[in-house]
């Protein structure tokens, strides 16, 4: 997954580097890091959704999630688990009805 978000960052973000240089731990924002900005957030979040099916709810959840690659990867794993697990429970509840 990690590998298919940095091709995300690339590909969408149009970067003028090699997706495999992009450290699992680097900073997306700011200077010593890939240097993103606002707008490149807001283009992320749209990728994120489109790319993965999850949706990041909120603008503080958003800068948490969106720090490294690493944690858009957690927070992608977490969403589909959650997802996984409120449609087996939806399934188990409908086989009593």
């Amino acid at each position: 997954m990690k590998n298919q978000i940095k091709a995300l960052l690339v590909d969408r973000l149009k970067l003028e580097r090699d997706a495999a240089s992009i450290g699992d731990d680097e900073p997306l924002f700011g200077p010593e890091g890939l240097g993103l900005d606002s707008i490149d957030a807001l283009e992320l979040v749209l990728g994120i959704e489109q790319e993965f099916g999850v949706a990041i709810d909120d603008q503080q959840s958003g800068s948490e999630v969106l720090a490294t690659v690493n944690t858009i990867a957690e927070f992608v794993a977490a969403k589909r688990a959650a997802m996984v697990a409120s449609w087996a429970f939806s399934v188990n509840l409908f086989r009593f009805m």
